[in-house]
């Protein structure tokens, strides 16, 4: 069963811009809508490594604060290089929605 999601549709400029063929302020509002996309798709991605590791044991580690603390650093860095390495296509989603909705006002 295939899913059918629309895309919002974007201005020529701003499909330029996306695909960064132009220096303008357009091209800075596909750099901020792209940042903001990855940026949300990290912090999803971390919640979802912090209740992955929730049910994992101590391993080598003693446990205590110290290990808790170090485990939210781990998932931190875990999701961060998630998205730098392609991510799960929650940013690409999220970059296009909210260059459309500027678009709309």
């Amino acid at each position: 069963m295939a899913s059918a999601l629309t895309m919002p549709a974007l201005s020529p400029a701003a499909t330029t811009a996306l695909a960064g063929k132009t220096p303008d302020a357009a091209t800075s509002r596909a750099a901020k809508a792209k940042a903001a996309g990855e940026d949300f798709e990290a912090v999803f991605l971390n919640s979802m490594f912090q209740q992955m590791f929730s049910g994992v044991g101590q391993g080598p580690f003693s446990g205590g604060n110290g290990a808790n603390i170090w485990r939210s650093f781990l998932t931190d860095e875990y999701s961060k290089s998630f998205v730098k390495a392609g991510g799960i296509g929650i940013a690409p989603q999220v970059t296009r929605e909210l260059l459309a909705q500027q678009e709309a006002r």
